[in-house]
């Protein structure tokens, strides 16, 4: 026998034995799909008795927040306890939970941080379910694949919320998406999510493709072609699965115009997706007086965001660094200082702050740079009332809340030029202008310098532009469109 019919009749013996293997194969797999259906069918039952056992004691339906940093200070936080409020002064038969992973603090303590921080005070109290395991959605535990690290391990925080207490109707207000189908066919919750910035975005897949360094995409990434193939495929990846778990919600909120492009290309719920612009307490920076500021003798920037390392804080101490050499360089004796207001939500970004102060140190700025962290409302607004300029630097923010309490507060602003400020907020407003908008060092050196060098009659009238254009994000604006969104998953609850 020759070796080519050897070889054939050896590839038949293997076919004859692929084919008696594939009938017990294929039985194996459908046992094994209908033990994981039978298991799924008997955890949702499990979930669906605590619930039932719930609500016959309270007599009520339960509405769940999932917010593992709500005493955080944030924007987020400031959407979180507004919802609460309109939900509670709509509905007095329903019950609220926050799903939260702040142990250091009790239930009490996180409301009065929202009254000082946010001058937000609840029509009555919330429940707190204290998660144990935050550290899951932590970044710091997910050096390397931190987007899907993190969005793992929220599927298991958000088990734990689940298993603790089962509402009727949960939230996701944080951004959590892969929670959204645990709770929906697990839970058997209706579930709604606010949306503040998506997970992964198309401008991020732009980023790695063009192979631009960010701080989410370091050097030696951008400069390996292999790398950033990889990663490109990653995030392709990626962005398919969030796709999927997004498109759970039954209703879809997004909190800018930014917000709402991304989240349509990727979760394409166009008939369930629609904008609320969040809260921004800008009544109660009205009585800041507008007055012409040309007599100061020291003129103050101040930054309004919590110390994340996306706001970019470095851009702003830079900037700031030029503008002061620059002035030195043309003999201007006026004063002029930075201040940089925010929260720190963890170690890290408290490591982050020592990390400014350092370079403060080392740009030789340390006397004229300020750090005011976890400030209360009422230091917030005393130096929003002292400052000249209000600075924001984050590339693609998603909103930027600071950016329209600067503006409620009759400072001229400067924000980056991308994102909601670009496209929902330092807008015209009834043709005049109402801020201004760079990109890089050299030209928010260049804005913050012309703004020093305008008139203080050019100053006020842009100041007075920027109060009235803002109205539209006030807290009675929020109230009523969340309220008008809700309606048809908060009408599912059996009172």
């Amino acid at each position: 026998m020759s070796a080519h019919d050897q070889l054939v009749l050896y590839l038949c013996e293997i076919t004859r034995l692929l084919w008696k293997l594939l009938l017990p194969l294929l039985l194996l797999c459908v046992l094994l799909v209908a033990v994981l259906v039978l298991l799924v069918l008997a955890v949702r039952l499990w979930l669906q008795s605590s619930r039932n056992a719930r609500r016959a004691r309270e007599g009520r339906p339960t509405v769940a927040f999932f917010h593992p940093y709500c005493n955080a200070g944030g924007g987020g936080e400031r959407v979180l306890w507004c919802a609460i409020r309109a939900l509670q002064s709509r509905y007095a038969d329903v019950n609220f939970v926050v799903y939260t992973g702040d142990l250091g603090v009790t239930g009490q303590q996180i409301l009065e941080g929202a009254r000082q921080r946010f001058n937000i005070v609840l029509p009555r109290p919330v429940r707190f379910v204290f998660l144990q395991h935050r550290v899951l959605v932590e970044p710091a535990l997910f050096p390397h694949f931190t987007l899907l690290g993190q969005s793992v391990g929220s599927i298991f925080l958000g088990w734990e919320a689940l298993t603790e207490l089962v509402p009727d109707l949960y939230i996701d207000s944080m951004g959590y998406a892969f929670t959204l189908p645990l709770f929906r066919y697990l839970g058997g919750c209706s579930v709604g999510s606010y949306v503040h910035y998506p997970t992964i975005s198309t401008d991020m897949l732009s980023v790695v493709r063009e192979r631009n360094p960010r701080f989410n995409n370091p050097d030696f990434i951008s400069n390996s072609l292999f790398l950033s193939a990889f990663k490109l495929v990653y995030y392709c990846l990626f962005a398919v699965l969030y796709g999927m778990a997004g498109s759970c919600s039954d209703v879809i909120m997004v909190n800018s115009s930014w917000t709402l492009d991304h989240i349509l290309s990727l979760w394409r719920s166009p008939n369930r997706t629609s904008v609320v612009y969040p809260p921004c307490d800008v009544s109660a920076f009205l009585d800041i007086p507008l007055e012409e500021d040309g007599d100061r003798r020291c003129h103050s920037i101040v930054s309004v965001g919590q110390f994340r390392p996306e706001k970019d804080h470095r851009l702003q101490i830079g900037a700031f660094k030029k503008v002061l050499d620059r002035r030195e360089r043309s003999g201007v004796r006026e004063g002029l200082k930075l201040v940089l207001i925010g929260g720190c939500r963890n170690q890290e970004d408290e490591d982050r702050v020592l990390m400014l102060r350092g370079l403060c140190q080392e740009l030789g700025v340390a006397d004229r740079v300020e750090f005011k962290l976890n400030v209360s409302f009422e230091e917030l607004k005393r130096q929003m009332s002292e400052a000249t300029i209000g600075l924001h630097t984050m590339w693609n923010e998603h909103f930027g809340i600071g950016v329209v309490e600067c503006m409620a507060a009759g400072k001229v602003i400067l924000a980056h030029k991308s994102g909601g400020p670009k496209l929902d907020i330092v807008r015209p407003f009834d043709g005049g202008q109402t801020g201004f908008l760079a990109e890089e060092e050299d030209s928010y050196a260049e804005a913050i310098e012309k703004i020093l060098a305008l008139p203080p009659d050019s100053r006020l009238q842009i100041r007075r532009n920027a109060r009235q254009s803002v109205a539209r994000f006030s807290d009675q604006e929020f109230e009523a469109c969340f309220l008008a969104a809700m309606e048809p998953l908060m009408g599912t609850l059996e009172r």
